[in-house]
């Protein structure tokens, strides 16, 4: 081939490319958000569920014009935007969330078989947990790793079946809450104070008809509890009132863990921790980053940051703080829960 027609090709190859990037916006596993052209093989995010803040706060860090480089490039390109169709103030936040996330590039699909197509790995962001299951299955047999936002479900059954798809599928899964990372949580784990003797963690308990009462928000507080203390929980105890809840959770090596949910007053979260060497008070909840951090190395890695058996006791917590509830306080062994389900 002469030079100049090699140039005339390669004129003609920018050329068209230009075309498809201004007609398309992208070009396949390119991002030009910010006017900047970046390869995103292997890095592009999809998310299922526009009805949660959580999806643009993920969305506005990822895909941020300042790179933050423990990120490690990952960028959200496409969001199927449902989502909760029947709670309403979920519902009623989609075509809001929907604009929000196009403003960062984000292409919306009328599919989660669409977004698959587009996408390398999946943040499962719908704010109903009754969707969840069905939501998950698609993702984990095309072998996407995902990470599903709080409550991984709305009930333990749906949760073991989230699981049982994992191992069946070969693809890693793994749910979280934000405040699970939440500040000196680290102090705590490092052995800061000792081993840990016991804890006590709060959080915001707002009540959703549709799920069981602590999984729609109280869930955040029981994250913090499990974050500090770990599974080993035996039995647990709830004593409810409309605007409180307490639930007293004993563990097989003694240690007490508390939880209060709180519906009225400042909607704080936080804890204190017992250790042999003295006791801590948990800091302010930091924001997503932390968690970002980590799904971001969940990605990279395959290698989930909490074992499917602290997820699978923390779902019988709140099952058994639910049936204590309607036992009118009765203890409800956590085991029992878990076996009870198949």
């Amino acid at each position: 081939m002469q030079l100049n027609e090699k140039i005339m090709n390669r004129r003609t190859f920018i050329r068209n490319a230009t075309l498809t990037t201004a007609t398309l916006g992208v070009l396949p596993g390119v991002s030009a958000f910010g006017g900047r052209a970046m390869s995103l093989a292997g890095k592009r995010i999809g998310i299922i569920g526009l009805d949660t803040s959580h999806s643009v706060a993920f969305t506005k860090a990822l895909n941020a014009n300042v790179p933050d480089s423990a990120l490690k490039g990952y960028r959200v390109v496409a969001a199927y935007p449902y989502g909760s169709k029947t709670i309403e103030s979920s519902a009623k936040r989609i075509p809001g969330y929907i604009e929000d996330v196009k403003a960062f590039g984000v292409e919306i699909v009328d599919s989660i078989a669409t977004l698959l197509d587009r996408v390398d790995v999946v943040m499962l962001e719908t704010n109903d947990g009754r969707l969840h299951l069905e939501q998950a299955i698609p993702v984990l047999k095309s072998g996407k790793r995902m990470f599903i936002d709080k409550p991984i479900a709305a009930s333990l059954a749906d949760t073991k079946m989230i699981f049982k798809a994992s191992e069946e599928s070969g693809t890693p899964v793994f749910s979280s809450s934000s405040l699970r990372y939440i500040e000196h949580i680290d102090a705590v784990r490092r052995g800061d104070i000792g081993k840990i003797t016991g804890a006590d963690a709060f959080s915001p308990a707002t009540i959703e008809p549709s799920h069981p009462d602590l999984f729609w928000y109280g869930i955040h507080g029981v994250e913090i509890l499990y974050a500090i203390l770990g599974v080993g929980c035996q039995q647990v105890t709830r004593v409810h009132y409309e605007h409180t809840d307490v639930v007293v959770g004993l563990w097989d090596d003694g240690r007490v863990g508390t939880f209060r949910g709180t519906r009225t007053g400042n909607h704080g979260y936080g804890g204190m921790v017992y250790g042999e060497k003295g006791h801590l008070a948990l800091g302010k909840y930091g924001g997503y980053l932390p968690l970002l951090y980590q799904i971001v190395n969940f990605f990279e890695t395959g290698i989930p940051p909490i074992d499917q058996k602290e997820t699978l006791e923390l779902v019988a917590f709140m099952e058994a703080a639910d049936e204590s509830k309607k036992l009118d306080g009765k203890p409800v062994s956590v085991k029992e829960i878990l076996l009870r389900v198949v």
